[in-house]
């Protein structure tokens, strides 16, 4: 695979989203009323203020899991070749967990980690 199938896997992607949202701009009716403006939530009519802010501790706690969480998808591969390469796959891991416990006391030290 060379550069101009890479060119091709690009402009194929980029032509797939345009013709996608060109079909919908054109099969879609644009209607506008009241009712589509309102905040749905569970077919119940909403009483009082609809726009809270919510605290962004729950986003950093969210994004921390999932940094961590991902850090699983890298291991998988390293457990599989990590026999056949012995010594230097071990090291590679360690420096990998070091990093990643290193974040980890950074975010308790900031207190992204307190459930609010």
């Amino acid at each position: 695979m060379g550069a101009s199938s890479m060119i091709v896997l690009i402009l194929a992607g980029l032509a797939f989203a345009g013709i996608a949202i060109l079909v919908a701009k054109i099969v879609t009716t644009n209607t506008t009323n009241a009712q589509k403006g309102e905040p749905y939530e569970c077919g119940i009519p909403t009483n009082g203020k609809t726009w809270i802010q919510l605290n962004v501790g729950y986003y950093l706690f969210a994004l921390i899991f999932l940094i961590f969480d991902v850090e699983l998808v890298f291991l998988y591969p390293w457990a599989v070749v990590a026999q056949k390469v012995g010594w230097l796959a071990f090291i590679e891991v360690t420096i990998f967990f070091a990093i990643l416990f290193f974040g980890f006391l950074y975010a308790h030290k900031k207190g992204a980690l307190k459930w609010i």
